[in-house]
């Protein structure tokens, strides 16, 4: 590496002692790759004049001609070369070209004896020298923890295979937008820094401000602030924003995500899962051109209507435990630990529910790897969920799972304030107790509440999980662009 950079370093002095800037403030360019080949039969013919810019991919110098590949952002083209047509003062930066530099070429289309369609180069000029080695695309960068940690080197390797998943996030986000306003929804904007967070169970990152001399948080979720603005008159909101929690990582979770939250007015949770079921429909046929996707060897149909599946009844099928046999934490603990599962001591009641959900998933039963909604959850892990109408116990809450990864959360929203006060306050005593998940009493949340909210309904769903659904990705870390990394060992070394 070293002494290929030196060479690369030796051949941006030359041109510079020929008086050649080898990173010029001016670019010209008439037509992109992609166009070019798209009409290479109308374009072709010693008359045409176009002008491309790319970066070297391939250089082959042959004594008087050279043949070369370049590649722009929307494809790839073969370049030839002259002595005769380019002149030989021109011509001797050939020998300081490098792959990897940017360069702007001119000149007409013809193909090659091999019918390789080629431009025919008059002119060319350097745009930006590279100094060090591109990456091998077969041989160079296969270690995904590199791929994911230098993702402009991943780019360059795998341009097409890692595009492609990047291109269906961006597709599907637009999608998802589309159909928020075509549901007459207004897309706002929210604070990521705040005094409390709040809306989940999770750690938060903690940060200070030195004008204000107070500690602030990232949020770990948009929904307190999208429910202010319901009691304020807006009655359908959307954010598409950065979320923050403290927690590990693994293949489906980055402790910096992307979350899609709406909240809407005189709605019910059955209102929102129609909505998210359509949207989601709606989403696959944009990125996909199908309702029907295949994730990690698995064919999922997006299209409505899902299977609706109470939870605590799907729990009793598929692990054997029927929680309502199990009035309080110490029976339901023994309960899983005479079934082999993992018991968390810190844990309460309802989060040791969540852990067996977790578990139920985890033994992927092929229904369960279909698009569903799982309902009506156990109380004392909804703090901010309405009571359910009919059933004592629970409230009306729904998740959205797909392929067996947990998308969402959904309540049918809690706008009682004297409830709401109550179970903040004993989430309050669930972090005395050890829970540091818990969620944080909110006077200025609660102040809104008491002006008054209407019947509402609201869902937080994860981005990143979706782009991996529609792309077929394995990890949460192929569909960030720049996910968070563990130290590396030269950083860990500083």
């Amino acid at each position: 590496m070293a002494d290929e950079r030196e060479i690369r370093i030796q051949h941006l002095q030359a041109l510079r002692d020929l008086g050649i800037d080898p990173y010029p403030q001016t670019v010209e360019r008439t037509h992109t790759i992609a166009d070019v080949l798209t009409h290479f039969d109308s374009y072709m013919g010693p008359e045409g004049a176009f002008t491309l810019v790319g970066r070297i991919r391939l250089l082959r110098e042959m004594g008087k001609a050279t043949f070369a590949q370049i590649e722009d952002g929307t494809g790839r083209i073969q370049i030839y070369i002259r002595i005769n047509d380019v002149g030989p003062e021109l011509y001797q930066q050939i020998k300081l070209l490098d792959l990897g530099d940017f360069i702007q070429v001119s000149g007409f289309l013809f193909v090659t004896r091999t019918q390789e369609r080629t431009l025919h180069v008059q002119s060319f000029r350097m745009l930006a020298k590279g100094l060090r080695p591109l990456p091998e695309k077969y041989h160079g960068l296969e270690d995904r923890d590199t791929r994911q940690r230098k993702r402009y080197l991943d780019l360059i390797a795998n341009g097409d295979e890692i595009k492609q998943a990047f291109v269906a996030r961006s597709r599907m986000i637009t999608s998802i937008r589309q159909f928020m306003d075509e549901h007459d929804f207004i897309e706002v904007e929210t604070p990521i820094l705040q005094p409390l967070y709040g809306g989940a169970n999770a750690r938060p990152f903690t940060t200070h401000h030195n004008t204000l001399d107070r500690d602030l948080f990232l949020r770990i979720a948009i929904e307190l602030y999208h429910k202010r603005l319901i009691v304020g008159g807006f009655e359908r909101v959307y954010e598409i924003g950065h979320t923050f929690r403290n927690e590990g990582i693994d293949r489906s979770h980055n402790p910096e995500f992307t979350m899609m939250e709406f909240y809407m007015a005189y709605a019910d949770y059955n209102d929102t899962m129609l909505l998210v079921e359509q949207m989601l429909a709606a989403a696959a046929q944009k990125v996909k051109g199908t309702t029907r996707i295949s994730y990690q060897g698995t064919e999922i149909d997006l299209a409505p209507p899902w299977k609706r599946y109470p939870l605590l009844d799907t729990i009793a099928e598929f692990t054997g435990i029927d929680v309502r046999w199990y009035p309080d934490r110490e029976s339901l603990a023994a309960a899983m630990r005479a079934k082999k599962y993992e018991v968390d001591p810190k844990l309460g009641y309802g989060r040791l529910i969540d852990d067996l959900k977790g578990a139920m998933f985890r033994q992927r039963h092929p229904e369960l790897l279909q698009a569903l909604f799982l309902t009506d959850y156990p109380l004392d892990v909804s703090p901010l969920t309405k009571q359910h109408r009919s059933q004592a116990g629970l409230v009306e809450r729904f998740q959205p799972f797909i392929g067996g990864l947990e998308c969402g959360n959904a309540y049918t929203e809690l706008n009682d304030p004297l409830d709401q006060r109550t179970r903040f306050e004993d989430q309050a005593r669930q972090r005395a107790h050890g829970d540091d998940e818990a969620q944080v009493l909110d006077e200025d949340f609660l102040e809104a509440l008491e002006i008054g909210m209407p019947p509402t309904s609201g869902v937080g769903l994860g981005i990143d999980r979706l782009a991996m659904l529609l792309s077929d990705q394995e990890s949460i870390r192929d569909v960030i662009l720049f996910p968070t990394m563990r130290r590396s060992a030269e950083e860990a070394q500083l």
